[in-house]
């Protein structure tokens, strides 16, 4: 077994999917602006068990909201000692997603999903299609609808994303993707 990366390793990872994959694939034509202005924060979380993950998701939903988006406009939740089987984290999604209500910030937060295991329903656990959504450690994108709002305008297809995504990985397959995040 691999001995748990260090929080500072945990972040560069991190940092290294979004630049390599979701800025530099263009998975998500929203993040480059964000990451460019410093205005994402990464956090990692020390949980090994979902409820002391979801007392860090409530305290980063609250940070969130109380912080100017100019300062901090999207948070990583990372969390790689807990949810490790993609199952129970796609479970946890739904409390994720009740915790956003419960705090009354339904269309203000949005939480968004992101597992080295990541898999969507109907496909083989091997499609390169689920790569969109596969990261280094299970990750809890907390991001503001706002900003979202801000991207769809600027980008008026986005219901386009997905399929040039899907398409994008397609060519780039396994070999590709490997490429990208080269062992030391």
């Amino acid at each position: 077994m691999d001995p748990m990366p260090t929080t500072d390793e945990t972040i560069e990872a991190t940092r290294q999917w979004l630049e390599r994959a979701v800025i530099g694939l263009n998975l998500c034509p929203f993040a480059k602006a964000v990451h460019k202005k410093s205005q994402v924060r990464f956090v990692v979380s020390d949980a090994e068990q979902p409820l002391p993950l979801h007392d860090e998701l409530v305290r980063e939903l609250k940070f969130l909201r109380d912080t100017d988006p100019e300062m901090v406009d999207t948070t990583l939740l990372i969390h790689p000692r807990v949810l490790g089987d993609f199952m129970d984290f796609n479970d946890f999604l739904e409390i994720a997603d009740d915790t956003v209500a419960e705090l009354s910030l339904d269309g203000q937060i949005q939480v968004a999903s992101f597992h080295p295991d990541f898999q969507f329903e109907g496909t083989a656990p091997d499609d390169i299609t689920n790569y969109t959504n596969r990261s280094p450690f299970p990750t809890l994108h907390l991001l503001r609808e706002a900003s979202i709002d801000r991207a769809v305008a600027a980008f008026p297809d986005a219901a386009s994303i997905f399929e040039a995504n899907m398409a994008t990985l397609d060519a780039l397959g396994h070999d590709g993707w490997r490429a990208l995040f080269p062992k030391p």
